[in-house]
């Protein structure tokens, strides 16, 4: 069944984290102080490990970083942390 899950993310450069295989990644905003991620899942299929890497602005980026997920802002936008999918692993 097709349902939207949240997933909190910690504020490092690089995590993984389990979604069900075919998970197609919304958006990530703050919730409460806390960045997540919204995906689109169908909760029948096997969880995959997906890696997720996270660059503040200014910072060095892998040549390949992923694709494109979106921007977040912290502590009244002076930490401002750019989001990528880097896919399953």
């Amino acid at each position: 069944m097709q349902r939207i899950f949240k997933y909190e993310l910690e504020v490092t450069d690089h995590q993984t984290i389990q979604m069900p295989t075919g998970a197609q990644i919304l958006c990530v905003q703050i919730q409460g102080n806390v960045p997540c991620l919204w995906a689109k899942v169908n909760d029948e299929m096997a969880p995959v490990p997906r890696e997720i890497s996270i660059y503040g602005t200014g910072h060095a980026l892998r040549s390949y970083p992923g694709d494109y997920i979106g921007t977040f802002q912290m502590a009244q936008g002076a930490l401002v942390f750019h989001v990528y999918d880097r896919g399953s692993v």
